[in-house]
């Protein structure tokens, strides 16, 4: 900013009282300067993406590893669900969407693993039952 001396006050040999609102707008004049472009304008808007727009699954994540753990996949799925939630901290997206991406499939996967072994031991059973009666 450019800091300009300049003189506020009339000469004293003018006997007028000094115009103040003059004053404060050569002031507010000078502090800004006058506009050195004529030409209009412009505005620039940036958009910021919010933290949410990545899922991480940390319910169905934390219900497949309690439940429909079969082969381990739901402890897999677990793991994969902590990177893409510690990448989403860090500030990571991109790596923290991929993480989430692979725990999406790695969940679906456990949960249709999970219903057809439940299926398997409730129908097993049943057949051994009246394979013998």
């Amino acid at each position: 900013m450019n800091h300009t001396v300049q003189t506020f006050f009339t000469p004293a040999s003018t006997n007028r009282p000094p115009n103040y609102e003059m004053l404060k707008e050569e002031h507010e004049v000078a502090a800004l300067g006058a506009p050195h472009n004529p030409a209009p304008l412009t505005s620039t808007v940036i958009h910021i993406r919010s933290e949410a727009s990545v899922p991480d699954h940390d319910v169905w994540s934390l219900f497949n590893t309690l439940f429909m753990n079969s082969c381990f996949l739901g402890f897999i799925v677990f793991a994969y669900f902590m990177k893409s939630r510690d990448r989403k901290m860090v500030g990571d997206l991109t790596r923290a969407q991929a993480y989430a991406s692979t725990a999406k499939c790695l969940n679906i996967w456990a949960l249709i693993l999970g219903i057809i072994l439940t299926i398997l031991l409730i129908i097993i059973p049943i057949l051994i039952l009246q394979a013998y009666q």
